[in-house]
């Protein structure tokens, strides 16, 4: 018997349709080889929901993301919508996703392939063999923390403001998510904090290192953040799973990307609730939408996620991961990734290429 599974599809904004288009493709060629059934819903979110409804996340399509199995997100946001009221920019619809599905465990593994060392701006010997999984807490921290906004002090003086705030609950459920997560990997977790200057991620230290007494398998280490950020780029690999908090995961993850040759490539599962958001983490890009410069590597890549985190299927991620390799062994590039060589190939015939060497597979 057929497994069925339903996937939400929020195609988003500027690149976001393009590399979801690419996407689907894969998803429909697993469903053959796996002899699984997906039924496949769109909706909008993002600035594109707001030009149709008013909302960057319109109650049907979080209805739709809530119904799901899985949902597969493309990219949101954009200038053009920069000059709205705040908590109606494209972006409030990630954050409302994450909230109300409950995705407070962010994995971004940052891992080179082979034929992508020279893509790097760091040296080879730096990044090659490079395998590293940022778990980035997702729905606490300054991003959600109340008080927060803009206002007029008695003297006239304006003020923003914005609040950093975690719970023993919240770091606890995280940190357990990375010691697990490192039991399957290389059983090194190094925990990124500013324990030294902020008392809330000194709180954050304590709970992390209670946890651990659990995981007496896994060693922990810990880091400040801006230590951090100048050991990703002086030895990389020296890192396994890296855990921190949702702003300092924000920014060392897509610092992370770029060893790996281009934001392009990374994927990233967010998990947690009773289904799981899926989405590469570059960003809608309008600068080149519609123009098939788009590299859909990394949105295939979470294809490849979903299946591994949602359907239970390591068979499949194992697939993708090779196919997307043989495609670069083979030397086709994407504008992004490109260098003197290569075959430089757009958006479509990247997924076309990826989907032929997944047939072969």
């Amino acid at each position: 018997m057929k497994k069925k599974y339903s996937i939400a599809l929020l195609p988003g904004d500027g690149i976001g349709p393009e590399v979801v288009q690419e996407a689907v493709k894969i998803l429909d060629i697993l469903a053959g080889k796996l002899d699984m059934e997906f039924n496949m819903k769109e909706a909008p979110v993002g600035g594109a929901a707001y030009e149709a409804t008013g909302h960057p996340l319109p109650d049907d399509t979080l209805n739709a993301a809530r119904d799901a199995d899985a949902v597969l997100l493309g990219a949101v946001g954009g200038p053009k919508w920069e000059a709205i009221d705040f908590s109606l920019r494209p972006e409030r619809a990630l954050l409302g996703l994450r909230s109300d599905l409950q995705l407070f465990a962010n994995l971004r593994p940052a891992k080179i392939f082979p034929a992508l060392v020279d893509s790097s701006t760091l040296k080879r010997e730096v990044v090659d063999g490079l395998d590293i999984m940022v778990i980035r807490e997702l729905t606490g921290g300054i991003y959600f923390g109340e008080p927060r906004g803009v206002e007029t002090m008695e003297d006239g003086t304006r003020r923003g403001f914005n609040t950093l705030v975690y719970t023993e609950p919240e770091i606890d459920r995280i940190a357990r998510v990375a010691f697990d997560v490192a039991r399957k990997r290389g059983k090194k977790v190094m925990s990124v904090d500013k324990a030294n200057v902020l008392e809330v991620t000194g709180f954050w230290r304590e709970i992390v290192c209670k946890v651990h007494k659990d995981y007496p398998d896994v060693a922990l280490d810990h880091i400040y953040v801006d230590n951090a950020a100048m050991q990703l780029v002086r030895n990389p690999k020296q890192f396994d799973v890296m855990l921190t908090t949702n702003m300092f995961g924000d920014i060392l993850s897509d610092q992370a990307s770029m060893l790996t040759g281009s934001i392009g490539m990374l994927p990233s599962a967010s998990l947690g609730g009773g289904n799981a958001m899926y989405e590469p983490i570059h960003g809608s890009a309008p600068d080149i939408a519609g123009q098939e410069l788009a590299n859909p590597l990394a949105t295939i890549l979470s294809v490849g996620m979903m299946f591994k985190y949602s359907f239970e299927n390591e068979t499949a991620n194992a697939w993708l991961e090779r196919a997307v390799e043989n495609v670069l062994d083979q030397g086709y590039r994407t504008r992004d990734i490109m260098s003197d060589g290569m075959k430089e190939v757009g958006t479509q015939k990247m997924g076309d290429l990826v989907a032929s060497e997944l047939e072969k597979l």
